[in-house]
């Protein structure tokens, strides 16, 4: 089995932002991309889920506001 296409998918051709920010390794000629911090990743799903459980709520009441509003007028 050929190895070709294994080493063209191996090599990643990444944003000129990130190659200017990561490191060549000169005797391979790979990439050496800085580490994402899971940490960071996991805060932002949290605060991404806040939001949407914040802007769920907001719909809510409002629906439950107007509702109880209509009620009133109706009567």
């Amino acid at each position: 089995m050929s190895t070709e296409s294994l080493n063209r998918t191996s090599h990643v051709i990444e944003d000129p932002k990130v190659i200017e920010d990561s490191k060549v390794v000169e005797d391979s000629n790979v990439v050496v991309t800085p580490r994402v911090n899971v940490d960071v990743l996991k805060q932002r799903i949290i605060d991404q889920k806040k939001k949407d459980k914040f802007k769920r709520t907001i719909i809510f009441s409002t629906v439950c506001v107007s509702l109880g509003a209509l009620t009133l007028l109706a009567n």
